[in-house]
């Protein structure tokens, strides 16, 4: 009998430090100091702090330094105009090679990236676009009185010893190999000021870039011995027409600040301001990019 009692009483107080245990988890709920706190997203941390870093393509008139070390282009002003809008005032510009604006982006040294980059698959794939803020054709260069005769991509095609210098990176090597012109044929520089020394020196005979790229360098040049082909065809690419929509580009998972920032974007298309900031770079309401959307570029 007295085991009996004994067994009933380490039973009851078994039973007593187990129930105590459970209240004592359950007041704790929700304290665990241990668990990870929420990151801080990067639209919200650049609110806190005030400024932002952006990487840029040093390319006109997207992006480019005045003589006297300011930061300026279609792209830098759009930027800028919509980040202080979202109440980031610093915006901490760095102008970099076309080619390394994604791989910086992915590595966190910039917290978005912009400058005449065009939305593509191909790039969906490593980033996120913002809707476009304008929509452009390509143009190409050459020496003056066109001495090749080149009036197409397909004409450069025709000919196996015409050159034409292209940007690392840029969308213009894609079109270009998608109508049949040679790897051997196409000169890849860094930079367009590059594109342009190229022809200068003979070691292309023609450049190409987007229409209002073209038209800055050529204008910033300054070389009569330069001139833009005016009747140049549009490259033909399955089957379409080719023509560019450009936009800002933010790392994948950063919906909060691209969905920010295209709702600051539409607020300037529909006051007209859009137009007016891209006016101030060669642009024309012909390059507005109308209603069309990043996702439907990308269906």
């Amino acid at each position: 009998m007295r085991k009996w009692i004994h067994a009933v009483l380490c039973l009851m107080l078994i039973g007593f430090l187990m129930g105590c245990s459970s209240d004592e988890d359950k007041a704790n709920e929700g304290t665990n100091t241990n668990e990870p706190a929420a990151k801080e997203t990067t639209l919200a941390k650049a609110q806190r702090e005030g400024y932002i870093t952006v990487g840029f393509a040093n390319e006109r008139p997207y992006a480019y330094a005045t003589p006297e070390g300011k930061l300026t282009g279609e792209a830098v002003e759009i930027s800028r105009k919509i980040l202080t809008n979202l109440g980031i005032e610093q915006m901490d510009g760095v102008l970099t090679e076309f080619g390394s604006l994604i791989p910086g982006l992915k590595a966190e040294r910039y917290d978005m990236i912009t400058a005449g980059m065009f939305i593509t698959q191909e790039r969906a794939k490593q980033v996120a676009f913002a809707n476009p803020e304008y929509s452009i054709g390509e143009a190409i260069a050459v020496k003056k009185g066109n001495p090749l005769k080149l009036h197409s991509y397909e004409d450069i095609k025709a000919n196996p010893k015409a050159k034409i210098a292209v940007m690392v990176g840029a969308i213009e090597a894609d079109y270009l190999k998608s109508v049949g012109v040679s790897e051997s044929q196409i000169l890849s520089v860094p930079d367009q000021p590059s594109a342009i020394s190229a022809l200068q020196s003979g070691r292309a005979d023609a450049i190409t870039m987007t229409g209002p790229s073209l038209q800055s360098m050529l204008e910033s040049a300054k070389d009569d011995n330069l001139e833009r082909v005016m009747d140049f065809e549009q490259p033909i690419v399955d089957g379409e027409s080719v023509r560019g929509y450009g936009a800002a580009v933010f790392r994948i998972g950063d919906d909060e600040f691209r969905e920010a920032f295209n709702a600051e974007l539409e607020k300037l298309k529909e006051s007209g301001e859009l137009l007016e900031i891209l006016k101030t770079f060669g642009f024309t309401e012909q390059e507005l990019p109308g209603d069309v959307t990043t996702e439907e570029l990308l269906k």
